[in-house]
């Protein structure tokens, strides 16, 4: 048999009594609107929070120290490993650009045909995760057989990378 409670709303006016659930448990230890439920206790001044969170630059992916790196420019959240380079020799829309093999610290938005200079290509522009930069794209398809190579590889522009660790 549920508890019955009744109480008094905040304007002073009697309410019948009702049946405690547990949403009403629920409801007390963690509301969605201090007014919401009607309860007196509810309504309490605004606190300070305890600890004042600050954003940290915290990556999905740290490369090792030891390898020579490349960065992103914004943020400098880790991109990629020298080893995954494939080519120096690309051209992006703003200026040269590297193809990886593979990358980190990169979302990838939807895939959509481009004609580019090699050609007709499906592609997805990737940005970097922590500041959100478009840094270039990844090959999705390749229609012409002579560039299937690209297929699942990654254009980064060289204006939104640096080096990192180990260059000289």
């Amino acid at each position: 048999m549920p508890h019955i409670q009744s109480a008094i709303s905040a304007s002073g006016v009697y309410l019948p009594p009702r049946p405690i659930t547990a949403l009403t448990c629920v409801l007390r230890c963690f509301p969605c609107e201090p007014t919401w439920a009607g309860s007196p206790f509810l309504h309490r001044p605004p606190t300070r929070p305890m600890v004042t969170m600050t954003r940290s630059k915290t990556f999905q992916a740290y490369l090792p120290s030891c390898h020579r790196t490349y960065s992103c420019i914004h943020c400098r959240a880790h991109l990629a490993n020298h080893d995954e380079l494939i080519s120096k020799s690309f051209q992006g829309s703003q200026g040269r650009a590297y193809l990886f093999n593979s990358v980190v610290n990169v979302g990838c938005g939807p895939a959509e045909e481009r004609v580019l200079l090699t050609g007709l290509h499906a592609v997805a522009d990737i940005y970097c995760e922590n500041c959100k930069t478009t840094l270039g794209w990844k090959y999705e398809h390749a229609f012409e057989s002579s560039q299937k190579y690209k297929e699942g590889k990654f254009i980064i522009e060289l204006a939104h990378m640096i080096k990192d660790n180990g260059w000289e």
